[in-house]
């Protein structure tokens, strides 16, 4: 009899899922978050910052500092960072001939120095528009016009636009933030390689190369993936069932030497801990498209939210995100929307700083004797 109950239980349980999952509001990922909490300048000490331990099956918590995460690694992980470096693409420019202040934010590189851009104001911005920067040291013509702000852009200048960006254009810091960065290093991580993201993964500011070595002295592998980050993280979740939202494709890759070693951790039983959502992303676009790791590149718009059975990623680090984000809404698929947001009522209520330049959670399985907390 009680066997019986239980399975009926189950599969009421299982059709409450299915109902809510099918049901998804954008309201249910909605919390309530104080103005002063969002961190608007980065700690002195990139890894003195809170960490927030979350075990994604009890929901147990324990607070800790960012320092101290090596000791939640075991010999035979593998740590995977996103090395995408955010270009100074911010500029601010003059609309030839009326001499109208434009704001042009550069996204993706589509090829002969034409780019996806968000621009603003863009209703002041039509085809063969021309807007000028630092004297006419760089210009951009608009050779297409879409919704949300969007424009692409060819660039016309002469020498090397990265050097022009390093003298023209300023980091792309969210909108949230209203503070100056004095060190424009600050938003960028300690491993920054690879040019073309709009936004840096911030869940990888928190490491120092000191605290890499330590890891890697544990005997932990530390493994380094791309993704550019683009639109999708500045885009707002606008519809009201989160499954009518579109995700904006970010360009991946992952190197053959990369793939060997996380096919190889997960053949050992080893454990893979993804640094930031980019991360997690793209480990989970691979194995999705290939069920294995391997050398790749592309495009995904993986909309990662409840429901979704993870395949590649065992641990995740992370900040705390914007309510109503895509971002919360891939944390509580791999806990559950409940442990999440209980997570980050604890975190308000312990003052901790949110987003960019804000605290980390540290979230994974950890009911064991080795990383029990």
């Amino acid at each position: 009899m009680w066997y019986n109950l239980s399975q009926k239980v189950v599969k009421e349980r299982e059709l409450l899922l299915v109902v809510f999952l099918n049901n998804m509001n954008i309201e249910e990922f909605n919390y309530d978050l104080p103005e002063e909490l969002i961190a608007q300048t980065p700690l002195e000490n990139r890894s003195a910052s809170r960490l927030m331990v979350v075990d994604k099956k009890t929901g147990k918590i324990k607070h800790e500092t960012f320092k101290n995460i090596v000791s939640y690694f075991n010999a035979g992980d593998t740590l995977v960072l996103n090395d995408t470096k955010v270009l100074p693409a911010r500029l601010i420019g003059e609309k030839e001939n009326t001499n109208a202040i434009i704001e042009v934010l550069l996204l993706k590189d589509l090829g002969n120095d034409t780019w996806e851009c968000l621009t603003k104001p863009a209703k002041r911005i039509k085809e063969n528009t021309i807007v000028s920067f630092g004297d006419g040291l760089l210009k951009a013509k608009c050779v297409g016009v879409f919704d949300e702000g969007i424009r692409h852009f060819k660039l016309i200048y002469e020498g090397i636009l990265v050097e022009l960006l390093d003298k023209l254009g300023t980091m792309p810091l969210p909108p949230y933030i209203h503070e100056e960065l004095k060190d424009q290093n600050r938003y960028q991580t300690v491993y920054a390689k690879n040019l073309g993201s709009a936004a840096a993964p911030t869940a990888g500011l928190h490491f120092t190369k000191e605290l890499l070595d330590e890891i890697r002295k544990k005997h932990v592998n530390v493994v380094f993936i791309t993704l550019h980050v683009g639109l999708g993280t500045f885009r707002p979740v606008s519809v009201t069932n989160i499954k009518e939202h579109h995700m904006h494709s970010e360009y991946y890759e992952m190197s053959e030497e990369v793939a060997n070693i996380l096919n190889e951790t997960k053949k050992n039983g080893k454990r893979i801990i993804s640094v930031g959502t980019t991360s997690t992303r793209t480990l989970e676009t691979v194995m999705t498209k290939y069920n294995t790791f391997k050398k790749c590149f592309g495009n995904t718009d993986i909309f990662i939210y409840p429901g979704y059975k993870f395949k590649a990623v065992d641990v995740q680090i992370t900040n705390f995100h914007l309510p109503k984000s895509t971002l919360v809404m891939l944390v509580s698929a791999f806990a559950s929307r409940e442990i999440i947001l209980n997570a980050y009522k604890e975190a308000v209520n312990q003052k901790y700083r949110f987003f960019s330049f804000g605290d980390s959670m540290l979230i994974g399985d950890f009911n064991n004797e080795q990383n029990g907390i």
